[in-house]
């Protein structure tokens, strides 16, 4: 029991919104560099509980998002060739 007492409890650090702020990035479609740290490596836009940003900032980032997809700045979806990995091809039994 005496392992029980001593233990310490975990302090989790909240983590603040990347857009707010007074040194905050804007949200911008046409800044596929910013844009593309909110979406993962198969296209999908990454949750607010990962990225921490706020819930009305993610509102403004998805639509931003749809516009620089919609302008071809964006892919909608990446496929694993694109990636670097080889596509599902049998193999070469010749």
């Amino acid at each position: 029991m005496s392992e029980e007492t001593t233990k310490k409890t975990f302090f989790r650090r909240r983590k603040s919104c990347p857009f707010s702020g007074p040194n905050a990035l804007p949200i911008d479609w046409k800044d596929v560099k910013t844009l593309g740290r909110f979406i993962s490596e198969r296209g999908k836009m990454v949750p607010s509980r990962i990225t921490s940003v706020s819930p009305k900032k993610q509102r403004y980032l998805a639509q931003a998002v749809k516009r620089a997809r919609f302008m071809a700045l964006l892919p909608y979806v990446r496929t694993e060739a694109e990636q670097g990995r080889s596509s599902h091809r049998p193999a070469n039994r010749g």
